[in-house]
């Protein structure tokens, strides 16, 4: 069954909400590889998979450590933990055995999840940080160089 984007999965950061719309994506590539009972698409589909996810892990991590997140351990933690675990995965495939209904209940239910959870409670730190930033930017502007050129 196909992993809709629904609202309730919005941070309301539209460069993580983009990225977390790619992963659903690829999860619903992973479904597709299923009904066509492709283990070469699975396996080139799981690997284009964890190198966005690891990408978008690290971009996460460095929006949450700009942001001062006090629990950007237990997170990062979450992610190694869930990098292992489709690692696993990937190893199986390889190794020649069908994961893929096994894969797709782990993928949808830790995503939706961690969404919800995890990244929620990051989402207005980091918000708050991202706007006091483009403040900053606009005060900038308002500086030196905007009186050089009026």
């Amino acid at each position: 069954m196909t992993l809709l984007w629904t609202p309730d999965l919005e941070l309301g950061i539209s460069v993580i909400d983009s990225q977390h719309q790619r992963i659903v994506d690829y999860i619903n590539q992973v479904d597709h590889s299923r009904q066509t009972a492709s283990a070469a698409e699975l396996a080139e589909v799981l690997d284009e998979l964890v190198d966005y996810t690891l990408s978008h892990f690290a971009f996460e991590e460095t929006l949450m450590e700009e942001a001062g997140y006090p629990f950007i351990k237990a997170h990062k933690k979450v992610h190694q933990l869930f990098t292992k675990r489709v690692d696993a995965f990937q190893q199986r495939t390889k190794a020649g055995e069908d994961v893929t209904e096994e894969l797709l209940h782990v993928l949808k239910a830790w995503l939706v999840n961690h969404i919800k959870r995890d990244d929620k409670d990051y989402s207005a730190i980091v918000i708050e940080n991202m706007e006091a930033a483009t403040e900053r930017v606009k005060a900038r502007k308002g500086g030196f160089f905007s009186r050089l050129f009026k």
